[in-house]
């Protein structure tokens, strides 16, 4: 059991009040989660109404426990984690638990209102369990104040108050209503992990069957009276933006009501303003289809206002950049120079990776209603708190009369992070003086930009006579920000290390995606580890373990980014589960560990060649994300990061001449198919008490190295440069 303090809410946290139609309301300021929409339950009847205030819990009077969530929705399944924490601590039944998304209102939540880092789980875990708690307790003082005895008297399980030594028992909902009035006290009871029934176990989606039968849950369902539709056409290339175009022949085709040149150039624009077109044409009608025609009808004088890029002058600037661009995070122990001047050994590799485009499968669309006093916004946003601060800006609209609306998301991967789609329509709304839903085209989506940065790092390592890893080093840039966490492993493992992150530059807009530089690290620097380890005469883990012997009993220097434990462990736990050492003919093995966003995985892949070409077979994951909350989730969103880490590094890039996207539609642009999937991605978690991580992006980094090191062991390559079927060799997964 837990004792924890309330201080922080008992006036400002936790808070009571009566529910409409009966019952008991819990407000409280979440720290951040993730979304909710409502289910209704099977067993307990819906109240008729509820009374909302800030995020918070209502136990109607009927026992069932509603739940509303400040935050977005976006396929990580916090919908489902996020309630069984709060019914855990209440001792409520999960069947009687719904949830419901929130509205933005930093006023009432006092929190932000994001969704991304996989944070969610992690900041409102101790919020959500002290909302439980209080609730319980509240509902039992409650009964014990109605039968006079004490508290001590009482139990509570399954939504149901009993007497210990008694015949009474009385439901929640029964009994709701005459907790309101009692005090949130000054501290609460927290149960040992050891005693969790529901908290670690596998519990559906609770909204997978409105997801499979088609409901309307996200952006594009979204429809309202009277609204009319719009689309886009952006400049053709980084660089231009629109002068003029032959707005009246537009005007003039069927379904087409309205077209002209909007600008959503902000004059302070924060970090989710990213957007290389400001400047577009929109075009407003009655059909996507009519809307469609109009575009490729589209006479228009673009004018040029900076220069150019391709991707041969991205390598250039890359390799130039490398050498002396701005470092803009390091990290130096010992005298690595020295180090590399007398190892028996050095090897030193180069690694890179192209821009890539987030490619969710929900196109991007938002709703905007914007009148002369207001603006109401609904769609798909990762940060609608932002949205809200940049739409204020751009109209001179009052905040307190814009609102932001969020739906679910039919994907994100950091691609929601950046509010121009709901910008883009608020600023047509206004001008067409009409509601609109302004829907991107896949080409639209794909050129646009926003897309993650391409990288380049050079690796280098020394061993000593004895095979020691003495040296290490590691260097890279990319267009903009450099890859290199500097005090991320191995830093604190070798006596003699050096890490340096560059900066460079670009007109192509980019930003967050999946694992943000950790995807493209971690496959570097653990195929870098494999060749070394190789190179070493060691098997490939024990290397690592070595290392993290190291970090663990004779640490180098002061500040780490790591628990050299507990990454340790996830790597003992995947040698063990995928029985590593034993060797089985035709079957190719690699392996690789990562450290981010506050979990641990590590990954073994089986590669077998088939009408010679390689097949993934099996992957085995180890985790350490901490308290597990919903076991089903949490195996789906590793297992899905894996392929996505398997996808992307074997085909997915985007190139640029003049300018100009190459690559706009899947046609083009190659994703991992069905067929090209591992066959089997088994899923294990470290058992610990310590508080829950995050779950959305640490699974995908380390499938891109393992999978590296697989395919090296089936033909005999090292694999540098991503996208591993195009510049390596002939690969197709199929």
């Amino acid at each position: 059991m837990t004792i924890i303090k309330t201080k922080v809410g008992r006036r400002s946290f936790l808070k009571t009040s009566a529910a409409a139609g009966g019952g008991m309301l819990i407000g409280f300021n979440w720290l951040t989660s993730c979304s909710a929409i409502s289910k209704e339950s099977e067993t307990v009847a819906y109240p008729n109404e509820w009374f909302e205030i800030n995020g918070y819990i209502k136990i109607g009077d009927t026992g069932m426990v509603t739940i509303y969530s400040p935050n977005p929705e976006i396929g990580q399944n916090v919908m489902t984690s996020m309630p069984m924490i709060v019914a855990e601590e209440l001792d409520a039944p999960w069947k009687n638990v719904v949830v419901e998304q929130g509205a933005l209102d930093s006023d009432a939540f006092k929190n932000p209102q994001f969704a991304g880092g996989s944070l969610s789980i992690m900041m409102a875990w101790n919020a959500l369990r002290m909302a439980g708690a209080a609730g319980k307790r509240m509902l039992m003082e409650a009964a014990a104040k109605e039968w006079g005895v004490g508290l001590d008297e009482l139990t509570a399980s399954e939504g149901v108050i009993t007497e210990k030594n008694g015949s009474r028992s009385i439901g929640y909902g029964e009994i709701a209503s005459k907790a309101v009035g009692i005090e949130v006290p000054e501290e609460l009871e927290l149960k040992d992990p050891k005693d969790y029934k529901l908290i670690g176990t596998a519990q559906k989606n609770v909204e997978g069957p409105k997801i499979v039968t088609g409901k309307p849950l996200f952006g594009l369902d979204f429809k309202r009276e009277g609204m009319k539709l719009a689309m886009i056409q952006h400049p053709p290339a980084f660089g231009m933006q629109p002068k003029d175009f032959n707005v009246d022949e537009i005007k003039a085709m069927p379904g087409v009501s309205d077209a002209f040149i909007v600008d959503t150039t902000l004059e302070k624009p924060q970090w989710s303003d990213v957007n290389a077109f400001n400047k577009l044409i929109a075009i407003v009608g009655d059909s996507t289809w009519q809307l469609m025609q109009a575009k490729k009808a589209l006479k228009v004088d673009w004018e040029k206002v900076s220069e150019p890029e391709n991707s041969e002058m991205h390598e250039k600037k890359l390799i130039a950049d490398l050498e002396k661009g701005r470092v803009g995070g390091s990290r130096k122990d010992g005298d690595f120079d020295a180090a590399f001047a007398k190892a028996a050994k050095v090897i030193e590799r180069t690694y890179t990776s192209p821009f890539m485009a987030h490619n969710t499968l929900e196109p991007q669309n938002f709703f905007a209603h914007v009148t002369d006093t207001s603006a109401e916004l609904v769609g798909p946003s990762q940060t609608p708190q932002a949205l809200k601060d940049s739409v204020v800006q751009l109209l001179g609209i009052p905040a307190e009369n814009v609102t932001v609306d969020m739906t679910r998301m039919g994907g994100g991967f950091g691609r929601r992070l950046y509010n121009h789609t709901g910008i883009e329509a608020a600023a047509i709304s206004k001008q067409a003086g009409a509601p609109i839903k302004l829907i991107y085209t896949r080409e639209d989506d794909m050129t646009q930009g926003t897309y993650r940065p391409t990288y380049r790092s050079i690796y280098k390592a020394g061993l000593d006579e004895d095979n020691n890893l003495i040296a290490f080093s590691a260097r890279g840039v990319g267009l903009p920000e450099g890859p290199i966490f500097p005090n991320r492993f191995p830093a604190g493992a070798v006596d003699n290390y050096s890490a340096e992150s560059v900066m460079s530059s670009t007109n192509i807009s980019t930003g967050a995606w999946r694992a943000p530089r950790s995807h493209f690290t971690a496959g570097a620097e653990q195929s870098f580890l494999d060749e070394v380890a190789e190179a070493a005469g060691k098997d490939p883990i024990d290397f690592r373990l070595e290392l993290f012997d190291k970090a663990m009993n004779n640490p180098v220097g002061e500040k780490y980014e790591y628990h050299a434990e507990r990454y340790a462990g996830v790597l003992k736990l995947v040698k063990e589960k995928a029985n590593w050492g034993t060797e089985e003919e035709g079957v190719y093995r690699g392996v690789a560990a990562y450290f981010c966003h506050n979990s641990y995985v590590a990954q073994v892949m089986d590669v077998v060649m088939e009408n010679n070409q390689p097949k993934v077979k099996k992957v085995w994951c180890a985790v350490d994300c901490g308290i597990l909350i919903n076991k089903e989730g949490a195996e789906n969103i590793i297992q899905g990061g894996v392929v996505d880490g398997i996808g992307h590094a074997l085909y997915s890039q985007l190139t640029f001449e003049n300018g100009s996207p190459m690559q706009s539609n899947f046609d083009s642009y190659k994703l991992i198919r069905n067929n090209q999937a591992p066959r089997e991605i088994e899923v294990h978690f470290v058992d610990n008490d310590i508080s829950p991580t995050g779950l959305g992006e640490p699974g995908l980094p380390p499938a891109i190295g393992a999978l590296a090191s697989a395919l090296y062991k089936a033909t005999g390559t090292r694999l540098y440069h991503q996208p591993y079927a195009s510049n390596e060799m002939s690969l197709n997964l199929g």
